[in-house]
C-alpha cells in the first residue's frame, strides 16, 4: 500500500476464510483460519503493514485473531480482544470501540453480520462510500475520520 498513512483512519478486516459453519469440531468461536484463509492473513499483513497502524483489535472469535496475528507480528503489537465486535453484537459495540481509538491508528477485525450493520449505521450519520457496501472475508474498509466522525470509506477487497 506504500503510501497509506493511518492518521485519522480506522482499518475495519473482515476475518479470513475459516472454512464451512458447522464443519469443524468443537464451538464455532474456535474455528480456526482454514488454509486459504491464513494466505489471506498473510496477505492483510503485507496489504497493512506501512499504513502506520498502532492498535490492532479484534473479536474474540478465533478466526478474528488470527486474521489481525501476522500483521500483529510485523508491527510488533499485540491483537487485543473485545467481545463488543463478536458475532452477534451488532453495531453498537464496534462503534464504540471505534470511539475508544479515536487518539490510535487502529485496525479492527470483525464479523459477517457486525460490519453491514456498522457500515449502515454509518452511512445513516452521513459518511460518504467511495465504493459499494461489501465486506467479503479478508476484505478492509478504510474509514477516514475527522473531529466530527466518520466521514469516508473505501473499500480495499481481499489480498492475493
Amino acid at each position: 500500500m506504500g503510501n497509506v498513512t493511518a492518521v485519522g483512519k480506522l482499518y475495519v478486516v473482515r476475518h479470513a476464510d475459516a472454512g464451512t459453519r458447522g464443519r469443524s469440531d468443537g464451538p464455532d468461536e474456535l474455528r480456526a483460519l482454514s488454509a486459504r484463509g491464513r494466505r489471506q492473513a498473510d496477505g492483510l499483513r503485507d496489504q497493512l503493514a506501512d499504513a502506520g497502524i498502532a492498535r490492532l483489535v479484534a473479536s474474540p472469535f478465533r478466526r478474528c485473531v488470527d486474521t489481525l496475528g501476522p500483521l500483529g507480528e510485523r508491527l510488533g503489537v499485540d491483537v487485543e480482544v473485545d467481545e463488543r465486535l463478536a458475532e452477534g453484537t451488532g453495531c453498537s459495540g464496534a462503534l464504540a470501540v471505534a470511539d475508544e481509538l479515536r487518539a490510535s491508528a487502529a485496525a479492527i477485525c470483525s464479523h459477517g453480520d457486525v460490519i453491514p450493520d456498522l457500515l449502515e449505521e454509518l452511512l445513516r450519520r452521513g459518511i460518504r462510500l467511495v465504493d459499494e457496501p461489501r465486506w467479503q472475508k479478508a476484505s478492509t474498509w478504510v474509514l477516514t475520520r475527522d473531529e466530527r466522525g466518520f466521514t469516508k470509506g473505501r473499500y480495499l477487497p481481499p489480498p492475493g
